[in-house]
C-alpha cells in the first residue's frame, strides 16, 4: 500500500497493511521547533533554518527529506492566514530563537516587552496593542485578551464574525499554488483552510484583529450559551454558513488532491471532564456541526477531522452523531480515556487519529524503553480492524529528549515489521 492507500483503508476502518503514521500531518500534530533541529541532526539531514508557520506554538514545518526519514504517511496544505492576523505571503525573515535559525513569515512582527519577553502585533501594525506574549524563557505565545466592556443591550453578532468572512482572491490563488504541490502525492493530503473552528479557545480573543470587539474571553464564550444563547446562535449559524460558501470554493481548487480536512480544533474536555454538558452540546454545536460535516460528506470525498483534548469518552457519540471521521489527540491520560475502552466503545464508527503516546509524561520524562513499551502496547490496541492513525497525543513539546521522539517513530516501525 502507499501512504494515502493506508489512511484510506483506515478511514474505512479496514485492516491496512501498516498503522499510518502521523508526525507533522496537520496542525495538532506537530513538533516544536527544537525538536525538528534535533532530528535533521539524528538523520544527518542539511542542517538548515527551520520553517516557522505556526508561531503561536512555535513548531517546526516538516520539510520533505524529513517526512522521508521518518517515514510518515500524512502532510499537509497549511492555511494561508496565520495565528496574528497575517498572510503567508511566500516571504521569510530570519529569527533566533532559543539558539535555533528560524524562517518566520514577513507579517509576524514581534517586540521586547522590557521584562527578556516578547509580544506580537496584530496583523504585524505595532500600532496596534500586542496580542499575543510570550514570558522570558517561554516556549510558546499565549493570547492577550483584549476584552470590551459588554453592552448587553446592544449586542452585535458582526463583532464576534469579523474574521469569518468571505475568501478573498488572493488567498484562493495561494491554495492553487500550495495544492499543486500535493496533486500526485503518496502520501494523505489534510487540507487546513480554517474558520470553521466554532468557539475555539485560540481563536476566540481575536489574536489577528488589531480592535477586536464582542465577546472575547474564553471564559466569557463558554458561559456565552447560558447567558447570551440567541447571540452564541446566530454567531455559529451564521459562521458555519459562510465557511460552506468558502468551502465550495476551495473544493473547485483541491478537489481530490486532498484526503481529509480538518474543521474545528475546540476542546471539548479538560484533564477530569467534559466542558460542556450533553444539552448544551447538543443545542449548540451538534446542529452546526452536522451542517458542515453533511455538505463535506455530500459533495467532496473528504474525510473530516475533529480535535478535542480532554475527557471527552462521553463526548464521542455526540461527535459521531455531529457526522465526523475522525478524532485527535484522543488524550489517553485524561479522565475515563482508557485506550480499550475507547476502541470497544467507539473504534467502529471513529477514527482515532492519536492516542500513541503521552506526551505529558512518559514522552517528555520517561525513558526510552518506556516510549517503546506504551507504542506498542497502544498499536495493539488501536490498530486492530483499522480505524488509526498513530500519532503524539497533539505536539511534541520543547524539552522533549531526542531519543525518546526516536524510540516513538522507532516503536511505530517495529510494529509494522520493521
Amino acid at each position: 500500500m502507499t501512504s494515502k492507500e493506508r489512511v484510506k483503508s483506515a478511514f474505512v476502518h479496514k485492516q491496512p497493511d501498516k498503522v499510518p503514521l502521523d508526525i507533522g500531518g496537520m496542525s495538532c500534530s506537530q513538533m516544536h521547533v527544537t525538536n525538528v533541529a534535533k532530528l535533521r541532526e539524528y538523520y544527518g539531514l542539511e542542517q538548515r533554518a527551520i520553517k516557522t508557520w505556526d508561531v503561536f506554538s512555535m513548531v517546526g514545518l516538516i520539510e520533505d527529506d524529513l517526512k522521508d526519514a521518518m517515514g510518515v504517511d500524512v502532510e499537509f496544505i497549511k492555511s494561508y492566514g496565520g495565528m496574528f492576523g497575517f498572510k503567508d505571503t511566500g516571504k521569510w525573515k530570519e529569527m533566533n530563537y532559543m539558539g535555533i535559525d528560524l524562517l518566520v513569515p514577513e507579517g509576524f512582527v514581534y517586540g521586547d516587552d522590557g521584562k527578556g519577553g516578547l509580544y506580537v502585533y496584530p496583523q504585524g501594525d505595532k500600532n496596534a496593542p500586542p496580542s499575543g506574549h510570550m514570558p522570558a524563557n517561554g516556549f510558546y505565545f499565549d493570547n492577550i485578551e483584549r476584552q470590551k466592556p459588554i453592552d448587553e443591550d446592544n449586542m452585535n453578532v458582526e463583532d464576534n464574525l469579523e474574521e469569518y468572512q468571505a475568501v478573498a482572491e488572493a488567498e484562493l490563488e495561494y491554495y492553487r499554488k500550495e495544492a499543486e504541490k500535493y496533486r500526485g502525492s503518496n502520501r494523505a493530503v489534510v487540507l487546513d483552510v480554517g474558520g470553521s473552528a466554532l468557539g475555539d479557545a485560540a481563536f476566540v480573543p481575536g489574536p489577528g484583529l488589531k480592535d477586536p470587539k464582542g465577546i472575547r474571553t474564553v471564559t466569557g464564550w463558554m458561559t456565552a450559551p447560558l447567558l447570551y444563547p440567541e447571540y452564541t446562535a446566530e454567531v455559529f449559524d451564521r459562521q458555519s454558513d459562510m465557511v460552506i460558501e468558502n468551502w465550495k470554493k476551495f473544493n473547485e481548487i483541491v478537489g481530490d488532491i486532498a484526503d481529509v480536512i480538518y474543521i474545528c480544533g475546540t476542546d471539548m474536555g479538560n484533564q477530569r471532564s467534559r466542558m460542556c454538558s450533553a444539552d448544551t452540546f447538543d443545542e449548540y454545536y451538534t446542529p452546526y456541526y452536522q451542517k458542515m460535516n453533511d455538505w463535506i460528506h455530500e459533495n467532496t470525498n473528504w474525510k473530516t477531522l475533529k480535535h478535542t483534548c480532554g475527557a471527552v469518552f462521553e463526548v464521542m457519540p455526540q461527535l459521531i452523531k455531529s457526522g465526523f471521521d475522525s478524532v485527535n489527540p484522543v488524550q489517553c491520560s485524561a479522565e475515563g480515556m482508557d485506550p480499550k475502552r475507547l476502541k470497544a466503545a467507539y473504534g467502529k464508527d471513529m477514527l482515532f487519529w492519536g492516542g500513541g503516546v503521552d506526551t505529558q509524561k512518559i514522552l517528555p520524562f520517561g525513558n526510552t524503553e518506556e516510549v517503546r513499551e506504551q507504542v506498542l502496547r497502544r498499536c495493539e490496541i488501536f490498530a486492530k480492524g483499522g480505524g488509526f492513525i498513530f500519532a503524539a497525543i497533539h505536539c511534541i513539546q520543547c524539552n522533549t529528549p531526542r531519543e525518546n521522539i526516536v524510540a516513538m517513530i522507532d516503536a511505530v516501525h517495529e510494529f509494522n515489521g520493521g
